[in-house]
């Protein structure tokens, strides 16, 4: 090693071990473009043998780059805490920025307050980008805000009014609702009923609109009850379809965790499961599989999710255009159905 001892390793000190220029060390540290291979890798074996470690101070003012990606999460704390969903979305974006060199910084943001203070600090050039995750409908008026500060922004699911300006990833909602519903018809239920998400979010609006469209004749409002995708909010709908005394041979809940929920209703209530009604959830969360019995539902390809999120934003913030990825789902079936 070239350099004198208790120094911190510079670009020239790699660049002498190398045998290279200056310039070549540094378009080797910012991605390797116009570097022959051999080069490439002296550099590279010059920085393992001096120890240099990029200073990230000096490249956020070199390339007005933060090197950081806000998460920001439109939800309670609870539903945060209660929904491995949203776990399972956040670990796996943090696996794939960490893999183009970037650091996740979660902002969580459920009132207007919140989201507020969130949005300031994302147009304050903390971050390159941001994940955005649960907007509601009436609720995301941060968006245009972001928008209207260049900011990148990639969405999870559908952002309704927005759906033409801001790029997005999102499962097959009605693909898989409608394969769901055609699997309980197949299994000889006559009389499906559906606990629907929140109607202002694109996964519980496609849901309940390909509900509707299988059932076609079949369909009666009254076998319809909405959640909030909370556990609380299935078993709630749960005993609102049983107190309206329709007769119901199966039930499609538009995610698992609202699934449970109605199972338990049905369990006190000494329905028996799949015996007398069949039940059907959206997710394939770890919910899935705790239920008596295991829970058929639609799986989702979360990981998927968050690595074409992370791709997506990564294209965005150098320059490319927003995209729009749309990933398949299937329906697993187990104990309920």
């Amino acid at each position: 090693m070239s350099s004198q001892r208790g120094r911190r390793p510079t670009i020239d000190d790699v660049a002498r071990e190398a045998g290279v220029s200056r310039g070549t060390v540094s378009r080797v540290l910012n991605g390797g473009h116009w570097v022959s291979g051999p080069a490439q890798e002296k550099v590279e074996r010059a920085i393992r043998t001096t120890g240099y470690r990029i200073n990230p101070h000096a490249r956020s003012l070199a390339t007005s780059r933060s090197g950081s990606v806000g998460f920001l999460l439109t939800e309670s704390y609870e539903r945060f805490f209660a929904d491995p969903n949203f776990l399972l979305i956040l670990r796996s974006a943090a696996d794939a920025l960490a893999g183009h060199g970037l650091t996740l910084v979660l902002l969580m943001a459920d009132t207007l307050e919140e989201r507020r203070r969130a949005t300031e600090y994302l147009t304050g050039g903390h971050v390159d980008g941001a994940l955005v995750v649960s907007s509601h409908r009436g609720s995301q008026e941060f968006i245009g805000t972001l928008l209207e500060a260049h900011l990148p922004v990639i969405s999870a699911g559908i952002p309704l009014g927005f759906e033409d300006q801001v790029g997005f990833v999102t499962a097959d909602d009605e693909g898989g609702a409608r394969a769901m519903v055609e699997h309980l018809l197949a299994t000889g239920r006559t009389r499906i009923a559906h606990i629907a998400g929140p109607q202002d979010t694109s996964g519980g609006t496609s849901r309940l609109r390909a509900y509707r469209e299988v059932t076609g004749d079949r369909y009666r409002p009254d076998l319809v009850a909405y959640g909030d995708y909370g556990r609380a909010s299935g078993a709630a709908a749960m005993r609102e379809l049983l107190s309206r005394e329709v007769p119901f041979d199966a039930v499609f809940c538009a995610n698992d965790l609202m699934a449970a929920g109605a199972m338990e209703v049905l369990s006190a209530a000494g329905v028996a499961v799949p015996e007398d009604v069949a039940v059907a959830g959206f997710d394939d969360a770890p919910a899935a599989l705790e239920t008596d019995p295991p829970l058929t539902t639609v799986r989702q390809p979360f990981d998927r999710v968050s690595e074409e999120m992370v791709r997506l934003l990564v294209d965005e913030i150098d320059g490319r255009p927003a995209g729009r990825v749309t990933l398949p789902t299937e329906v697993v079936v187990r104990g309920t159905a």
